[in-house]
């Protein structure tokens, strides 16, 4: 992250007692989903109420809602999400995967930016839910001298329930200031050249590191009510052109990959097929060795960690599966650091040449 201290001076012509004014900043936010602070209970349930509070996330009746989720989900699940958690903890550092690959994205994001920009802009990152918040950060950067604010939401593909609540916050945050910045967000980047050739790259490693060759690759994404798709959202048509544009890129045929969701909760039904049910298909298929890459995580989580590597892959196994292959998120790569840069860059226009 680039340093946010700079100095602040008396605008020229004014009079003395005027305010100090810092110089002039371009801010790059960079937005993830976010992370408890623990995986003990009282942590674990601060998180889950503010996600699943949220009416981008569970878009039902809050008289309904709130009742349900504050006396029998927020009493059970804190437990069995913190074990989740404890499971893939980052225990040296004392916080969650997630939160290590976010600093270390940020970290090479703000070293790209000042090659390309010198000090005229401020790299930081945030989070939807937990901390650092979008509020917090957003009030450093204007006191830092941001006049100007690209906010980059770490979702490839467009959903209401991710980039659309991650702006939300941003907008909320911009409503306390003063003196608001200008303020830009980027469009979702799932058919970015750089980001499809990230992605076949990644794959394209995976495999030659693999003892066999997988009989098929499950692009697994995290699911969404059907309902949502049907009443405008753009996400499930968007998962289908990465599916789409990473397998031409590989130059595959349709049997060699196929498009999944996961992370299915409540009642309604979900975008399909769900994840952990087609594994165990593809097993009893005869498809005995499969991959798995999500690429609607920008970074790896608990989704990855341990929904695919343990649930999804215990579903395969079980149905027969033999050799089961997660291929990591782009995380810190130097080819997805390099193809954010350049849908920063784009969107940097105007602003910053």
């Amino acid at each position: 992250m680039l340093d946010k201290t700079t100095t602040a001076t008396c605008p020229a012509h004014a009079p003395a007692d005027h305010p100090k004014i810092k110089a002039e900043k371009v801010g790059i936010l960079l937005a993830n989903l976010g992370t408890p602070d623990d995986y003990s209970y009282w942590p674990m349930r601060r998180y889950l109420n503010e996600f699943l509070s949220d009416k981008r996330v569970i878009d039902y009746p809050r008289w309904k809602w709130q009742p349900l989720l504050q006396l029998i989900i927020l009493s059970k699940r804190p437990f069995s999400s913190g074990e989740a958690y404890k499971s893939i903890w980052n225990h040296d550092k004392g916080e969650s995967p997630l939160m290590t690959i976010t600093k270390d994205q940020t970290a090479k994001m703000a070293a790209a930016m000042e090659e390309r920009y010198g000090d005229q802009v401020i790299v930081d990152f945030c989070m939807r839910y937990g901390n650092p918040s979008t509020k917090s950060i957003v009030r450093e950067m204007v006191a830092a001298g941001c006049q100007k604010i690209l906010f980059v939401p770490l979702y490839p593909q467009y959903a209401g329930a991710t980039s659309g609540t991650a702006n939300d916050q941003f907008f909320r945050a911009l409503m306390d200031e003063k003196w608001q910045p200008a303020a830009r967000t980027i469009a979702p980047y799932f058919d970015q050249p750089a980001y499809i050739e990230a992605l076949a790259r990644s794959v394209e490693e995976a495999y030659a590191k693999a003892e066999k060759r997988p009989d098929i690759l499950v692009v697994s994404y995290h699911g969404m009510p059907k309902r949502y798709l049907m009443e405008g959202d753009p996400y499930h048509c968007q998962c289908q052109k990465t599916t789409r544009l990473l397998r031409e890129r590989l130059g595959w045929d349709e049997t060699q990959i196929t498009t999944t969701f996961q992370s299915v909760f409540g009642p309604e039904e979900w975008l399909r097929p769900y994840t952990v049910e087609h594994v165990a298909d593809l097993a009893r298929q005869g498809k005995k060795n499969i991959a798995v890459i999500a690429p609607a995580f920008s970074a790896d989580c608990i989704e990855t960690l341990e929904e695919i590597n343990e649930e999804i892959c215990e579903s395969f196994e079980h149905a027969g599966g033999e050799e089961f292959v997660y291929i990591p998120c782009l995380n810190d790569d130097s080819d997805h650091i390099a193809a954010l840069a350049t849908v920063i860059e784009d969107n940097l226009k105007g602003w910053l040449d």
